[in-house]
C-alpha cells in the first residue's frame, strides 16, 4: 500500500508543477522599455551591462549597475524614513503611506516587492492585509494607479468564459474572488474591494510559499 501511495505522488508530481516548485530560467521576449514597464522582468538599475546590451537597455538606465542587496537595503531605508518623518500623524495617514510604498515597489518590481514581504513579513503584513486593506478599499479609486485583478460586471454576461483567456499566465493555481458586498464589515463597497483579493494573494505567496505568477 505504501508502495502504491509512493507511485501515485510521483506521478502527480511529474504531471503538474507546483506553485512552490522553483523555476527555471525563462526566455524574455520583450526589449527595451518594455521590460522596464513590466514588474515581472524589471530589475531596475540591476541589470548587469552584458544583459543591457543583449536586452537593448544600454542608454535607458543610469550607467551604475547597483545590484539587488543593495536595491533592497535603499527601499528599507526609504521605509524606515518614511516610519520615521510620519511620527506624529494619525495612524490612517501613516497606514496609507506605508501602503503607497509598498504598492509602487509592487508595480515597478516585483522580485524586490516580494523579497521585502518575505523577509519582513511581520512588519508589512498589517499594511498590505489587515487592518490597513480595509482603508486601503474604502479609498481604492484614489489609490489606483494599475490594474490588478480581473473584473467581472452584468454587462460581461455570455463573455466571462472568454474573459478568462485574458488573464496572461497559462497555470493558475490558486484564485481570490470577491463580490464586494461585505467587505471586513464596512458594507458594499462595489469594485473597490478588489484590495482584499490583491492583500490576500500576497500573503499567501510571502507566507506560504505560493508563486505570485501563478495566482
Amino acid at each position: 500500500m505504501l508502495n502504491l501511495v509512493r507511485a501515485s505522488a510521483t506521478r502527480l508530481s511529474r504531471s503538474r508543477r507546483f506553485s512552490t516548485a522553483i523555476p527555471g530560467p525563462c526566455i524574455v521576449h520583450k526589449r527595451g522599455t518594455d521590460i522596464l514597464h513590466d514588474p515581472w522582468f524589471n530589475k531596475d538599475t540591476g541589470f548587469p551591462l552584458t544583459e543591457r546590451d543583449r536586452l537593448g537597455l544600454r542608454g535607458l538606465l543610469p550607467p551604475r549597475v547597483i545590484s539587488f542587496e543593495q536595491q533592497y537595503a535603499r527601499f528599507m531605508e526609504s521605509y524606515r524614513s518614511l516610519e520615521k518623518n510620519t511620527q506624529g500623524e494619525p495612524d490612517s495617514v501613516v497606514s496609507l503611506a506605508k501602503w503607497r510604498i509598498l504598492n509602487r515597489l509592487h508595480d515597478r518590481n516585483e522580485t524586490l516587492y516580494y523579497r521585502v514581504l518575505i523577509d519582513n513579513i511581520n512588519d508589512f503584513a498589517p499594511i498590505i492585509y489587515t487592518p490597513t486593506v480595509g482603508l486601503v478599499c474604502q479609498n481604492y479609486s484614489g489609490l489606483f494607479r494599475r490594474p490588478r485583478g480581473m473584473y467581472f460586471c452584468a454587462k460581461d454576461k455570455g463573455e466571462m468564459m472568454s474573459m478568462i483567456y485574458n488573464w496572461p499566465a497559462h497555470q493558475v493555481d490558486m484564485i481570490v474572488l470577491t463580490d464586494g458586498s461585505r467587505i471586513l464589515g464596512l458594507g458594499d463597497l462595489g469594485v473597490q474591494g478588489i484590495g482584499i483579493p490583491i492583500g490576500k494573494l500576497d500573503m499567501y505567496v510571502a507566507a506560504a510559499g505560493i508563486n505570485p505568477q501563478k495566482v
